[in-house]
């Protein structure tokens, strides 16, 4: 039974991936970077990927592109632009930072009431749980007919090697929620996913052997932090960067991965030691552009456009959705919208009067 499913806000692809790892066949994806949306036609060769603005983009456009009706479609999912959402955006929570690009979560639901799937998803940070737009979108799901629920969860305890706290909120029309899955008993470790690959610079592999520049006083520095989940607080404060010594905290820049512990979360600026515990666990260098990839979950051949550059590529793979953790989720909403489809399909129809 083919279930279909619409990826909005799509990035480079993590979150369609995980769908389609869950048996969802995406017939459309939509990003508003064109750079992303290169990347995702060079996996998902079979879906209909297109540039486009969902604050201006109308539903009537969709439907007609895509052949679908209101009603039709099995499952909408999506993760609206959530930089105003982010602790660290705002300040650890000391103070709100409104951005226009927060209202696009109304945009979401536009697509929601227009297209009337039969399941929604819905992926951001956990700063959304407890924002008044999440309480609003439910309230108005709620309103159509959808049980929704939203749950702040680890990523690491769903089978991906990093911890990444994200929220998710699924829901369905019909009598009862679809159920969570259960969180795994084993971790997949940094050493899992990124011991066994060739040497970096030579591997043939493009994300794999962008090579960095770093000065030599950042050099001596990166050499002299511990193997194997060493950071700079290992080092004596006459050997910190001026920078460091001014500053009490932000203690994870600098440092290593744990070979046999999860990641820390991957961002953006995974491929810069100033930008968090980013070093390789035993080599003296930030992981590649390949390794931040894996540790996303996302396969070893997936590919990205560097139109851009590196860092732009960076950038692509840190706003990625880890598919492992996508298709975990997924695969519940396809099990509960089959035993749906599978129990209408085999209802008595009423007999005509004779």
């Amino acid at each position: 039974m083919t279930l279909t499913a619409i990826d909005l806000f799509c990035g480079c692809g993590g979150l369609s991936l995980g769908l389609e790892q869950a048996g969802f066949r995406v017939i459309g994806a939509i990003d508003d970077d064109p750079l992303a949306v290169d990347s995702y036609k060079l996996n998902h060769k079979d879906t209909d990927a297109w540039v486009g603005d969902l604050s201006t983009l109308t539903t009537s456009n969709v439907k007609r592109r895509l052949g679908i009706r209101k009603g039709e479609l099995d499952l909408l999912a999506g993760c609206p632009p959530c930089q105003g959402f982010s602790t660290l955006r705002s300040l650890n929570g000391g103070r709100k930072i409104t951005e226009a690009k927060n209202d696009l979560v109304f945009d979401f639901l536009r697509f929601v009431v227009d297209l009337r799937p039969r399941a929604v998803m819905m992926e951001n940070v956990p700063g959304l749980a407890v924002d008044e737009r999440m309480q609003s979108l439910s309230d108005e799901l709620k309103r159509l007919g959808y049980k929704g629920t939203a749950r702040v969860l680890d990523a690491a305890e769903f089978g991906v090697p990093q911890r990444r706290r994200r929220m998710i909120y699924l829901a369905t029309r019909g009598r009862r929620p679809i159920p969570f899955p259960p969180p795994g008993t084993k971790r997949v470790t940094v050493h899992d996913v990124i011991a066994a690959l060739p040497k970096a610079g030579s591997s043939g592999d493009p994300l794999h052997d962008v090579s960095e520049t770093r000065s030599q006083k950042v050099t001596e520095l990166v050499k002299r932090i511990p193997k194997d989940g060493g950071s700079r607080r290992d080092l004596g404060d006459d050997q910190q960067l001026d920078c460091h010594k001014r500053t009490n905290g932000f203690y994870d820049v600098y440092g290593r991965m744990a070979w046999l512990e999860v990641s820390p979360t991957i961002t953006g600026g995974f491929v810069n030691p100033s930008k968090g515990r980013f070093l390789h666990p035993a080599e003296d260098r930030c992981i590649t552009l390949r390794e931040g990839a894996l540790l996303q979950g996302l396969p070893p051949d997936y590919a990205f456009s560097f139109d851009r550059g590196k860092y732009a590529v960076a950038q692509m793979i840190g706003n990625a959705l880890p598919p492992e953790f996508i298709r975990r989720h997924a695969a519940v909403v396809a099990d509960a919208l089959r035993m749906r489809k599978s129990t209408r399909a085999k209802a008595p129809r009423p007999r005509a009067d004779r």
